[in-house]
């Protein structure tokens, strides 16, 4: 099993631009320090339904209401500090706001991985080889690449992203990593709710054995923290990072 660069077409070139977006990098910083609620607002505003700052703020009076953190300290200006990023991905157009919610995904989950492994092993946009088998035409988001302890991780804005030919390719890549005697520990991140998870789990043919599910509840344990509840979903996916990764 060996890692590899993916190709450099057009949409590796295009796509490259989007993850140099500073506002990807702004928006991931501030998501990475932020409480649930803040990453659910995240979400919720960065759907571009509405881009009315009042009106989101009276969604959210835990956040911004009479019993939320005090005018100028750190918990309320990150709260104003990720409302106001959320509405700059929300006034892009359609097109445009998708691949920047997504990119903003794949920043975050590699900033928390940071935390728990350090920077060195940490790659985006990497494909993954074995011998005698023919390479998976889309790369893995990020990867950790450890000897002994690698892992893959696949990172989608919400549960419609989720398709058969992903759980396929993650299926595929930790059996084949198995046969040649390696361990490579596969894991979806997605930024919704894990109900939304398991109910697009449950509809997709696909293996499920060996695959985490990382989703808005639990995106602390990628950085080996215990945000979330831990437990199995119906579909057969764990909803919490690899063992022997961040601790369940």
């Amino acid at each position: 099993m060996r890692f590899q660069d993916a190709a450099r077409d057009a949409r590796t070139v295009v796509y490259a631009g989007i993850q140099a977006d500073p506002l990807v990098a702004r928006m991931a910083a501030l998501l990475d320090e932020a409480s649930h609620a803040q990453r659910v607002l995240g979400r919720a505003v960065m759907n571009g339904e509405a881009i009315d700052p009042a009106g989101w703020r009276t969604a959210f009076p835990g956040l911004f209401g009479a019993t939320a953190a005090a005018h100028g300290s750190p918990e309320r200006e990150r709260s104003e500090g990720i409302l106001t990023a959320a509405l700059e991905v929300a006034g892009r157009g359609e097109q445009a706001r998708s691949q920047v919610r997504g990119a903003i995904v794949e920043a975050l989950t590699e900033r928390l991985l940071a935390r728990r492994v350090g920077a060195a092993p940490l790659r985006r946009e990497r494909r993954i080889l074995f011998d005698g088998v023919t390479a998976e035409i889309h790369p893995y988001d990020v990867t950790v690449e450890r000897v002994g302890a690698a892992e893959a991780y696949d990172c989608k804005w919400g549960a419609r992203g989720i398709g058969a030919d992903v759980l396929h390719q993650l299926d595929d890549a930790r059996r084949h990593a198995g046969t040649e005697g390696e361990r490579l520990l596969t894991v979806l991140v997605i930024f919704d709710a894990r109900r939304s998870c398991e109910v697009r789990l449950a509809r997709l043919p696909g293996a499920r054995e060996g695959l985490r599910l990382v989703s808005l509840e639990t995106l602390d344990r990628l950085a080996g923290g215990q945000a979330g509840a831990a437990g199995g979903p119906s579909s057969g996916a764990r909803t919490d990072t690899p063992t022997g990764a961040a601790p369940a």
